[in-house]
């Protein structure tokens, strides 16, 4: 264990204590904030026992129903759920066929399931660099990823993933353009931004989720997104082809569909149990139990995302006079992002404190906060198969980068108390006579 636990907390092998309990926890009898949490009411518990209490439990009606209301949603022509963000991941690389003589292209910051989508399926990958202001891949980092390439090697790249990271949008519009010139398929990772928008070069608005630029994107429905399944995730895409592939994927590769099967009847009844497994596929699938959950939340999407901006607002304005080392991320121009964490972006070597103590006195004050992400490529399975990679964007980005809590279920006292408490630590700092701006 590399990290020290706050008092009063229970230790959970999966979960960092310092954010994403399912409970409000305590630190002294005190409330404790977390970073980020869901947002369920009497509404979602319904749902989900009017589910407990019918005759589906697990691929049922209810999936239909969350599948049809979410490409509403982001305007896909179709949405195929699954178990998680991960295996949404996981199955839109297995949809392109990826193997072990391919190479994809994914940025060096996003959370790890981004790049073992690919791992799985045998592919190379290959770390492009991120702004580091933002965090973000931009397509002038696409084309120095492949700077040096032989040309067998930039044959072999078969996919780029952009991510959408912390709710705004990347270049996709410019990264797609890349893509077409050398034949890549386009997968966006947008976990962090479903309800999010932005405008094209020509003035259109675009939804994220909607595929206008890609052939896929992938969502995630765990408790720290903007809404929650429980656990749960999705993808989208406009190619019927597609869609139809990845609902074999993510159920064993069964096919049950007569229409569709590859082995001749002869004009025979084909026995009622009879189905085909023409891919190698997984247990990927979605229940009616989260299903219904994620219905429930659907309809309280735009309060969400409201409530969220409200609370980014009030952040923003207190953080503007607390520090000239501590800011907000950078915003992206045309898009309208989604928070779904609340990103700050702080020069602890400035400011003369240790990222880690500063985590630390929050979590004393009842502050979670959060670090996200390390650089993909730092991890050791990827150290082990790669040997050392440096991005400087990306590491520039991560010695800076701090998550400060943001869920529905907060109030703009709760913002007032976390900068108060940044305030509190600044404070301590200067009268230690660390090198510290404060006003």
């Amino acid at each position: 264990m590399c990290r020290s636990e706050p008092r009063g907390q229970p230790v959970y092998p999966d979960r960092n204590p310092l954010y994403g309990f399912e409970e409000i926890m305590t630190v002294d009898g005190a409330k404790f904030l977390p970073c980020g949490r869901q947002y369920i009411d009497d509404d979602d518990i319904e749902a989900v026992v009017e589910v407990l209490r019918g005759d589906w439990l697990t691929t049922g009606p209810a999936v239909h129903k969350f599948e049809t209301l979410f490409s509403r949603t982001v305007d896909a022509d179709y949405v195929a759920s699954c178990s998680s963000g991960a295996a949404a991941r996981h199955l839109a690389c297995m949809a392109l066929g990826l193997g072990p003589q391919d190479r994809v292209i994914v940025p060096a910051i996003s959370f790890i399931a981004t790049a073992n989508a690919a791992a799985y399926c045998g592919a190379d990958i290959i770390f492009a660099d991120v702004d580091p202001d933002t965090g973000l891949l931009t397509a002038e980092n696409v084309l120095n990823s492949i700077k040096g390439l032989t040309r067998k090697e930039l044959k072999s790249v078969k996919a780029i993933v952009p991510v959408n990271l912390f709710g705004q949008v990347a270049e996709i519009e410019a990264i797609r353009e890349i893509a077409d010139q050398y034949g890549w398929k386009l997968i966006i990772d947008s976990c962090h931004a479903l309800g999010a928008t932005y405008r094209t070069r020509a003035g259109q608005s675009q939804t994220v989720g909607d595929c206008h630029f890609s052939d896929m994107e992938v969502f995630s429905f765990s408790p720290m997104n903007v809404m929650t399944l429980g656990e749960g995730g999705a993808v989208t895409t406009n190619d019927e082809l597609i869609y139809d592939r990845l609902c074999l994927l993510r159920n064993q590769g069964m096919q049950r569909d007569p229409e569709k099967w590859v082995r001749e009847c002869d004009g025979k009844i084909p026995p009622p149990w009879y189905y085909e497994m023409q891919l190698l596929g997984y247990n990927y699938r979605q229940s009616d139990i989260h299903s219904a959950l994620g219905l429930s939340q659907l309809k309280k999407l735009p309060g969400f995302i409201a409530q969220r901006d409200r609370l980014a607002a009030k952040y923003d304005a207190l953080l503007a006079g607390v520090s000239p080392h501590i800011r907000p991320l950078e915003r992206v121009e045309n898009c309208s992002a989604v928070r779904r964490l609340y990103p700050a972006l702080i020069d602890f070597e400035a400011l003369g404190e240790d990222r880690t103590i500063f985590i630390n006195q929050l979590a004393v004050r009842n502050v979670g906060a959060q670090v996200y992400y390390m650089p993909a490529y730092s991890h050791p399975f990827y150290v082990g198969n790669y040997g050392p990679i440096s991005r400087p964007g990306a590491e520039r980005f991560y010695q800076r980068i701090l998550c400060l809590p943001l869920h529905a279920s907060m109030t703009e006292d709760d913002v007032v108390h976390v900068v108060d408490q940044i305030r509190d630590i600044l404070g301590m700092l200067a009268a230690r006579g660390k090198k510290v701006a404060s006003s």
